[in-house]
């Protein structure tokens, strides 16, 4: 495909006007202010269009759109403990199957090209992922209430289908990670056997990190250290790993992330609707610290529509630091792509670049919200709606395209969705 006179945000999310993207074998092949020689096939009248790298979601839990309004108003543990959990006793394969392509769907017609995801359910959630297209990082939630060993829990049998079975399908689309929930819901044992599979297969981890002022006091209570130096101490930082919130951290938890190169998933509206509170973004930014974004699942956000994040990740911080020069829209936007990418360990994609991945989004500007245009970056981040996103493509594959979905039959998807939550309501 050859984006034709289009608007583009490029490495450092400078507007460049009227350029043209050339799209061949999965990958950015062209780019410039004149049209190219070479043919790239149907050719994307890219007038009052703006293209970007598309949207990585680094934390998610997929299936759960069907839960999406169910468990409302309550904190986290009791989020957790009196509607989630009993609610996910009831899931299977085939709801999995269905939430997941429902949250694929709208993360797609967001602009999201790739996103992380720790849940349960692998046969239905993998076939979701490969069918639709989309790059994703799954890993196994890993739960521990016990004295199991590792090598006895389910986690366990899931992870090596997961990393023999899985990893690398679709053309390195669908990656393995392997994952801890968390240290209040798993054991130093478990923890530290996860964390040397995952060294051992040159995998990366996905985990909750200080989420709630409980969990965080919590650990240190029981273990006489904080969540990130507990992690540290069993391992789980000797691979590259993508820590979910990180609101509470302290003291020398941010050196530790740093030393490590731990990606923080920011998950602002998760964050504030839970009441969990504010993570110190503007230390970590600061710092050097890898952050990227996130949505958190649909149970507690409740979309998957990642401008929506990208906007609070741009103008909440400023108000809850009282500074309205921190975080900048280069920043934020540099979270929302090119820092998502590089936490799977996806090192050609992220950006706009010759060379790259040809995963990319376009935005229609010709709409009241975008006009006037004074700055494309600040557009982005502060006025994009996810309805404003006309076309979105994962290694040269548009998958969604004008409000159509390429790969998914959508109809059917919401029908079954729908289907799969009122039986599970009915039964409980």
């Amino acid at each position: 495909m050859l984006f034709s006179q289009i608007d583009l945000l490029d490495e450092n999310f400078a507007l460049k006007r009227g350029q043209y993207v050339g799209v061949r074998d999965g990958r950015i092949a062209y780019i410039g202010s004149a049209a190219p020689a070479e043919d790239f096939g149907e050719t994307y009248d890219g007038r009052h269009r703006l293209l970007l790298p598309g949207f990585y979601n680094v934390h998610s839990h997929a299936p759960m759109t069907l839960l999406r309004g169910y468990a409302e108003n309550l904190p986290l543990q009791r989020w957790l403990n009196e509607k989630v959990f009993p609610f996910e006793d009831k899931l299977g394969d085939e709801s999995a199957y269905y939430g997941t392509l429902v949250a694929i769907a709208e993360m797609l017609a967001a602009g999201t090209v790739s996103f992380s995801d720790m849940y349960f359910f692998l046969d239905g959630m993998t076939k979701a992922i490969l069918e639709s297209g989309i790059k994703c990082n799954l890993s196994r939630g890993l739960t521990v209430f016990d004295g199991s060993a590792y090598a006895q829990t389910a986690a366990y049998r899931d992870n090596q289908r997961l990393l023999d079975e899985w990893d690398g399908m679709n053309g390195g689309r669908l990656r393995a990670d392997l994952c801890i929930h968390g240290e209040y819901t798993s054991t130093p044992d478990v923890v530290e056997a996860v964390a040397a599979e995952a060294k051992a297969r040159g995998a990366r981890m996905h985990i909750h990190l200080s989420e709630t002022e409980a969990e965080h006091e919590g650990c240190k209570a029981r273990h006489g250290m904080t969540p990130a130096a507990y992690m540290l101490a069993h391992g789980v930082f000797d691979v590259p790993t993508t820590a979910a919130h990180c609101v509470w951290l302290e003291g020398e938890d941010f050196d530790i992330l740093k030393d490590r190169g731990v990606t923080v998933a920011c998950c602002p509206a998760s964050n504030l609707k839970l009441a969990s509170g504010y993570a110190d973004v503007p230390r970590m930014l600061d710092m050097g610290i890898h952050v990227a974004l996130g949505t958190d699942g649909a149970a507690s956000n409740n979309n998957l529509n990642i401008l929506q994040d990208l906007y609070l990740f741009g103008v909440a911080y400023k108000g809850y630091f009282r500074d309205p020069t921190i975080i900048t829209p280069a920043q934020a936007l540099h979270a929302a792509t090119r820092a998502g990418a590089l936490s799977q360990g996806r090192e050609a994609s992220g950006r706009i670049a010759v060379g790259c991945r040809a995963d990319l989004c376009v935005i229609d500007t010709d709409t009241p919200q975008f006009t006037p245009m004074t700055d494309a970056a600040c557009n982005v981040v502060y006025a994009a709606q996810g309805a404003d996103v006309r076309l979105t493509m994962v290694d040269g594959d548009v998958l969604y395209r004008d409000g159509e979905f390429m790969t998914i039959d959508i109809e059917k998807a919401k029908a079954e969705a729908q289907r799969h939550t009122d039986a599970i309501l009915r039964s409980l």
